[in-house]
């Protein structure tokens, strides 16, 4: 098993495939957790456009639980790929214990949190007097499947990391289909509404939690979750958090985006918008799965290859990356342009929505194929281990450009400036952040494989 998943041999593209297509379908299942919910709602008699702009509400603080499952899955997931890769099996499981305690005490610290502070802080992201109790109710129930949450997306990272994508595909196929199954039934048979949305999901993330949980203590995975591995250390948990920086701040800053977006919106078109908001990035999760899952595919054969010294092959591993994630993000983009009703009917029928739905997808995805960039870039630091890269390019495209922008384009341009602000970044974010990683991360592995070679 250990042969099988060297990703030191064989062809690097083949590898990245391999991990990819199991890892899509993954995340477009994972995706369903919330998507589906938003579907369901979107068809609530007489109450759907509240109730889906109460979700909407709910979004930043869902982003920040899965912000933690990022900084302790992906900041310890490829510290694994390269201890692996250099052979020290011993130590890339004592990361995986420190990173599997880390998410349990903090996904607990983030449950109480959480249920203290929820209402004022959905107030604080825009809700009204007719949204706030779908988001109340919604957020109250999602909280306390936090630890479930956190194991789940967190630990599944190591799944992937040792080459079993297709077992990584079932945690989340597993509890997608009891969210399927459970959200009519809860939502509608049950007559719960955006209650029952949010029992179905804390159910299905139960069982994700609990596959995860047992695949890495049995004895088909490489790495053994053990107990003697949990305690932590502390050169362990600055590595984690140095890392894991990146993912953490990608979801912090989309919480961030989201939040701003959503005062915005309700100061200039009030909760209709935020309705349409709801949609819009729901279509974004679902269509920047392709460029994203393989972006994160390349993280283990790129960590692995960086641990065995292997430099050309890191290379080889980038070129690829790039072309295969920039031609499926120009192909979505296309029929997003091409057919935006076709994406919006998808979660609501209403033709009021469906109208100015159109105008706003059609601002907020232009240049979409750009993210590409982005994705690449991310992927290519937190694969080899370069934290402070990696932080940055989190921080740029969000925080440094469209934050600013939400927040003054729409005094010029009224309610259309909140979604180009969105267009805008993707040209200016992602080139930055690839012509940023070439000529560091890029520069540095090129030197280094000229050393292999001579020595």
């Amino acid at each position: 098993m250990q042969n099988q998943n060297n990703f030191a041999l064989g062809n690097v593209s083949q590898h990245i495939l391999h991990i990819a297509g199991p890892m899509i379908v993954a995340q477009f299942i994972n995706i369903l957790y919330n998507v589906v919910d938003r579907i369901y709602i979107g068809r609530l008699p007489d109450v759907a456009t509240l109730a889906m702009s109460g979700l909407g509400l709910c979004l930043p603080l869902i982003s920040i639980v899965i912000a933690f499952a990022n900084l302790f899955g992906m900041g310890g997931s490829p510290l694994c790929s390269i201890a692996r890769g250099s052979g020290d099996h011993d130590l890339a499981e004592e990361i995986m214990g420190n990173s599997f305690s880390l998410l349990i005490l903090f996904s607990v610290l983030i449950m109480i949190v959480g249920l203290l502070f929820k209402e004022p802080l959905l107030w604080a992201f825009g809700a009204s007097q007719n949204t706030i109790a779908y988001a109340n109710d919604y957020m109250s129930i999602y909280l306390l499947g936090t630890p479930f949450v956190l194991i789940g997306l967190g630990m599944n990272s190591f799944i992937n990391s040792q080459g079993f994508a297709k077992i990584g595909m079932m945690t989340v196929l597993l509890g997608a289909v009891t969210n399927i199954i459970l959200d009519p039934i809860f939502i509608f048979v049950l007559a719960m509404g955006v209650k029952g949305a949010a029992l179905a999901t804390v159910i299905s993330q139960f069982v994700s939690a609990l596959w995860t949980f047992q695949f890495l203590t049995g004895q088909k995975t490489i790495l053994k979750l053990k107990k003697e591995r949990l305690k932590l250390k502390i050169k362990h948990v600055k590595k984690i958090f140095a890392l894991g920086m990146a993912g953490f701040m990608m979801g912090l800053t989309n919480s961030v985006v989201t939040i701003v977006c959503n005062a915005t919106l309700q100061t200039y078109g009030g909760d209709f918008y935020i309705a349409i908001m709801t949609i819009i990035n729901s279509i974004r999760e679902v269509v920047s799965l392709p460029g994203q899952g393989l972006a994160n595919a390349s993280q283990p054969v790129l960590g692995y290859n960086y641990g065995a010294k292997q430099y050309q092959r890191v290379l080889k591993a980038i070129r690829f990356t790039t072309i295969t994630c920039f031609l499926t993000s120009f192909l979505l983009w296309l029929s997003i342009t091409l057919f935006p009703q076709f994406y919006i009917q998808i979660f609501s029928h209403n033709p009021e929505i469906i109208t100015h739905g159109t105008q706003a997808i059609h601002l907020y995805f232009f240049g979409f194929f750009m993210m590409a960039f982005q994705m690449t870039g991310q992927a290519v630091a937190v694969g080899l281990g370069k934290s402070k890269q990696a932080v940055f390019f989190s921080l740029f495209r969000k925080v440094m450009i469209v934050v600013p922008l939400t927040l003054i384009l729409p005094i010029y341009m009224g309610i259309d400036g909140v979604f180009i602000a969105e267009a805008i970044s993707n040209f200016i974010g992602g080139g930055a952040c690839y012509l940023t990683m070439m000529l560091t991360i890029g520069k540095d592995l090129k030197k280094k494989r000229l050393s292999v070679a001579k020595g």
